[in-house]
């Protein structure tokens, strides 16, 4: 064997497995097009979406509460959300956290729900370089895994449950209650 591959991701420099797991998340889950479209009734969601260019979707979707234990859940485990391929945040019990994403700690007191909302829904609307998938569009995607065709990676209660979570993540990275 030779020595781990790395491949520049953005502004970061990847190596080793974790270059892997991006490539492979990126090709396997977003896939996502040029196109920034906003959001709209034709991707089955329920809620009333912000006009174009909002970083913001006010509106619960399907009119659903989220759960937060529920959504920490999805965001620490590695079958789900893969949140923690890219992100880092309090979360003492997984050991490998990513570092090409904002760190979750502190998520709640630096958006508001409904801006959390739009970047689970789908981050391209609010940053078209993002890197995130889109966890609750289906339409304008590209070499999306068979698996996830037609179907959003996350349902809207999921996205409620996620976004209930990182809601109550108060403290920046490093701050103590």
């Amino acid at each position: 064997m030779g020595a781990p591959q790395s491949r520049v991701w953005g502004d970061r420099v990847l190596s080793g497995r974790m270059a892997g797991s991006a490539l492979i998340l990126a090709a396997c889950l977003t896939g996502v097009s040029g196109a920034t479209s906003p959001v709209s009734a034709a991707t089955g969601l329920a809620a009333p979406v912000s006009p174009a260019g909002s970083d913001r979707i006010d509106e619960a979707l399907d009119g659903l509460q989220g759960d937060s234990g529920r959504g920490r859940a999805i965001v620490a485990d590695r079958t789900r959300g893969l949140c923690l391929l890219c992100h880092s945040g309090p979360f003492p019990e997984e050991r490998q956290q990513g570092n090409l994403a904002p760190d979750l700690a502190g998520a709640g007191s630096r958006w508001s729900t409904a801006q959390l909302r739009a970047r689970i829904v789908d981050s391209r609307r609010v940053n078209p370089q993002s890197i995130m998938p889109a966890y609750h569009r289906t339409e304008g995607l590209e070499q999306v895994a068979p698996a996830f065709r037609d179907r959003p990676i996350l349902d809207a209660q999921q996205v409620e449950d996620v976004v209930a979570y990182l809601t109550t993540l108060r403290n920046e990275p490093g701050e103590t209650k």
